[in-house]
């Protein structure tokens, strides 16, 4: 069972998603908050801690970013951050603050959950215009920015990371570089733990700060 916690300060979205959330025969929710200060508090009580979070970014008080800072600071607790606004700052920041996902309230129920699995596997959910306007910032960033974690992968991983930040999935990896789908995995696995990037996104966001994907 996925442990997933809500963190909103509206209690109808709330009752919203644990009614979709509860529906599911791999997930339960076991823990609500209205502001972020509360979720800080709860979910370190829980044990063992929540999977997956999904926290609001607009709360009075601590809001969702600062909240997703101290949880995924101090837990193993992954957090997918819910919004109305599709901002960029708020993406920027969100990922900063150790965010694994960004989804828009409206997304539908099927994304939402995907959304849950998928981060609760290890990898990241941002949503498709935010993804879009994310790297083009980061691609008109100035100078590329010297990263020593990058010396430290092979050149095969080095061709990894840049199709990871083309937006390849692990299946069009494998059918670019003619590689088993296992290999492929095993390599992006590789790739994280070298950069001691929490996920996809975090990985593709030092590429191109490293200038190693061309920029514009």
């Amino acid at each position: 069972m996925i442990r997933v916690a809500l963190v909103d300060d509206q209690q109808l979205i709330r009752a919203g998603f644990r009614m979709v959330v509860d529906s599911q025969e791999d997930m339960t929710v076991v823990a609500e908050a209205g502001d972020g200060a509360a979720a800080i508090a709860t979910l370190a009580a829980l044990d063992p801690p929540a999977d997956v979070a999904l926290v609001d970014v607009r709360m009075p008080g601590t809001d969702g970013i600062a909240a997703c800072a101290a949880i995924t600071g101090s837990s193993p607790t992954k957090v997918v951050i819910l919004t109305t606004f599709d901002l960029d700052e708020y993406v920027v920041a969100a990922i900063k603050a150790g965010a694994s996902g960004f989804l828009l309230k409206d997304a539908p129920p099927e994304d939402l959950l995907a959304a849950v699995r998928t981060v609760h596997a290890g990898d990241a959910v941002i949503a498709p215009s935010s993804t879009r306007r994310l790297l083009a910032r980061v691609a008109a960033m100035p100078e590329p920015v010297d990263d020593a974690r990058l010396a430290s992968l092979t050149e095969r991983e080095r061709e990894v990371l840049a199709l990871m930040a083309r937006g390849l999935s692990n299946a069009e990896i494998c059918a670019e570089l003619y590689l088993a789908e296992p290999t492929v995995k095993t390599h992006v696995g590789r790739v994280l733990a070298k950069l001691g990037a929490r996920d996809r996104v975090q990985a593709v966001v030092i590429a191109f700060e490293a200038g190693l994907v061309a920029r514009g």
